[in-house]
């Protein structure tokens, strides 16, 4: 009898032990499993966070500085789709408009006072003959619109206009208090450059020049940049190489004005 109670015991004790075990196992696999899922956004965030260098190392060097592309400089509207060809038969209209006017005061010799003369005298002789013989033909005269100028496209030029010259004003004036001496140099050169220019050509024939390279370089530009940015990459490194020797041997033995200094203080 006593046998039968301690194999009962026994027996009672190995099962509680099984069941303690198979409670530590699940605690254990669960603890486990929470340990992995702990760890995961760690791994997650570190595999996430390697990609920033490389999109620092992608960036690529463009011409000016700018972030932005060739449309966006432009403004990104019509102005931009004519600059840059978007609608060849605007563009094409606009650059043989511009290329007409110039063989007509440039190579024909006219003068504007007698083109808009000579245009307005044809244009009011044909709508007068015109509007009197349909009295006589019994048709209707024809229909002369009104046309009046916009206020609000006009008031938009002249406020852009007017910023941009008190920009300019702003430059020349702090130019000419001796704080920028780069800015200095690269005005008298412009300057200089543009003088030697305009001898060679008139006004008329600058702005046609400018005109026509308005509508050629950038469209060219947009088209083989990824060219045209490494070498202009190069360009500037040795320009700026070239400025600082420059810098170092005779800017910097230059003496400064006391404006410089006192920013500097």
């Amino acid at each position: 009898m006593a046998e039968h109670v301690e194999n009962s015991d026994s027996k009672g004790e190995s099962l509680m032990e099984k069941i303690a075990d198979k409670f530590h196992g699940d605690d254990s696999s669960s603890s486990s499993e929470s340990d992995t899922e702990t760890k995961k956004p760690v791994v997650k965030s570190e595999v996430e966070a390697e990609p920033e260098p490389e999109t620092l190392k992608n960036k690529v060097w463009r011409l000016f500085g700018r972030e932005k592309p060739v449309h966006k400089v432009f403004g990104g509207g019509k102005p931009a789709d004519v600059f840059l060809w978007r609608n060849k038969k605007i563009s094409g209209t606009v650059l043989g408009g511009a290329t007409a006017i110039w063989v007509l005061f440039e190579l024909l010799e006219y003068h504007l006072l007698t083109l808009i003369c000579h245009i307005l005298i044809i244009t009011l002789a044909v709508l007068f003959l015109w509007s009197n013989a349909t009295t006589f033909i019994n048709k209707k005269p024809p229909h002369i619109p009104e046309v009046h100028l916009p206020e609000g496209p006009i008031l938009q030029v002249a406020s852009a206009l007017r910023i941009e010259i008190n920009r300019a004003l702003d430059l020349l004036r702090e130019i000419a208090s001796g704080r920028e001496l780069k800015k200095f140099l690269a005005v008298i050169a412009g300057l200089w450059i543009l003088s030697i220019v305009g001898s060679w050509c008139n006004f008329l024939t600058l702005f046609y020049i400018s005109f026509v390279l308005l509508h050629t370089i950038p469209v060219l530009y947009e088209k083989y940049e990824d060219k045209v940015d490494p070498l202009a990459e190069k360009a500037m490194h040795e320009i700026k190489k070239q400025y600082a020797v420059f810098d170092a041997k005779v800017l910097s033995k230059i003496p400064r004005g006391p404006l410089k200094d006192k920013k500097k203080d």
